[in-house]
């Protein structure tokens, strides 16, 4: 099991303010680890020291320092992420990788984060241009006919191509808007985004009581019926304790 995640509430003594990730590891869990551990502070940092406005390069340079701070360790390995910065209203969603995050709104699944993987046309001329080269490999796109991922945290073997700078997108956080999944891409290849809003909608919303422990692991369940063998992690943070 390579995967990890992180969540931290209350943040700053708030309880509007919190952080959730989940890091898939690949070649070892180290990455994964060394990310779960680092990346919320770093990113804290980062936003202390720049204005509101910033948040999107703040949460940038949040990877990036922990991308430096893991490479230093001299570890092998990689790691994929999603996190999501809950603060002053708003969700802050990065990833770098094939790790997901999906908002359930109204009962309607919203990917807020696309995964990076090589046979994205963007990322293939991204690493290609930077002299890399991507193969099909039994069905898989790959870089360097190895990494099936295009971002990440690690990979120091990959690095020229292989960037931990994230995609991040900022809503505002609505009524309407009942909770988010987190989940590395063990669940995503097998469960669609909107089967996973329904599922974990039926546990969670319009009932006595709310079960997201249950919803998470009848996701991977669910994953693991449909002949998944990687490793699957799953998170549901409810969103309107933070409207």
């Amino acid at each position: 099991m390579e995967d990890r995640f992180s969540a931290v509430v209350d943040l700053e003594g708030d309880p509007k303010q919190a952080f959730f990730g989940i890091f898939d590891g690949h070649g070892g869990a180290k990455a994964a680890e060394f990310a779960a551990g680092n990346l919320d502070k770093n990113i804290l940092d980062e936003v202390g020291s720049r204005d509101e406005k910033e948040i999107e390069d703040a949460v940038k340079h949040g990877y990036l320092n922990t991308d430096a701070q893991f490479l230093k360790e001299d570890c092998r390995g990689g790691s994929c992420c999603v996190t999501a910065l809950i603060r002053k209203g708003n969700l802050v969603v990065s990833n770098a990788g094939d790790c997901r995050a999906v908002m359930g709104r109204g009962g309607v699944a919203e990917a807020l984060t696309t995964d990076h993987r090589p046979s994205r046309e963007d990322e293939k001329d991204r690493i290609e241009s930077m002299g890399g080269y991507v193969d099909l490999i039994h069905g898989t796109w790959r870089i360097q006919g190895s990494l099936a991922v295009s971002r990440g945290i690690g990979d120091r073997d990959l690095k020229q191509w292989v960037i931990a700078e994230p995609d991040t997108k900022i809503v505002t956080i609505k009524p309407e808007d009942e909770f988010l999944i987190l989940a590395s891409d063990g669940l995503w290849d097998k469960v669609g985004n909107q089967e996973a809003v329904d599922l974990a909608r039926s546990l969670c919303i319009g009932v006595e009581k709310a079960d997201p422990l249950s919803a998470c692991k009848k996701l991977a369940d669910l994953s693991v019926s449909r002949g998944s063998c990687d490793d699957i992690s799953v998170m549901l943070i409810h969103l309107g304790r933070y409207v």
